[in-house]
């Protein structure tokens, strides 16, 4: 009968959804526990509830630990915010890279066009050509060592 107004009264305060339902449900665990200390001669059951959910959220809000959890995202919404805000696009043709890639060796172009221009895995790749892991890997490494050339 309570939640919907307390969780109001939490996600005010924290508008992270899953850290206030948490708060939501220690805020009833708080209610079911301090009954005995309610008294009706000082206020309404429903302000007494009220009161002890924007408690434990400000008490919350202040702790250390979340503080610090909100310093500490996660890596896959910042990694989006930050291409969505540079608008990079890479374009191998106008760097001049499959070029280069054509010219080295036949088993290093097939390793460096499945794995880089194809998106195939190191395992994928492995699988395709039906060679060991470990001489992709390898391959790989030889190729991009005779790529550096070009660049220094």
């Amino acid at each position: 009968m309570y939640s919907a107004a307390l969780f109001g009264v939490i996600s005010r305060i924290i508008p992270n959804t899953e850290v206030a339902e948490d708060l939501l449900q220690e805020t009833f665990i708080k209610i079911w526990n301090s009954g005995a200390y309610y008294d009706s001669s000082k206020g309404r059951l429903f302000t007494w509830m009220m009161n002890i959910a924007r408690n434990l959220s400000i008490d919350k809000l202040r702790s250390k630990d979340f503080k610090n959890s909100n310093k500490n995202q996660d890596i896959e919404n910042n990694v989006d915010f930050i291409d969505a805000q540079r608008e990079v696009t890479f374009n191998a043709d106008t760097l001049g890279l499959k070029e280069m890639v054509v010219a080295l060796k036949p088993e290093y172009n097939d390793v460096l066009n499945m794995v880089y221009f194809r998106g195939y895995t190191h395992a994928e790749a492995a699988e395709e050509l039906n060679l060991p892991l470990g001489t992709v890997k390898t391959r790989i490494r030889m190729a991009i060592l005779e790529l550096r050339k070009h660049f220094n």
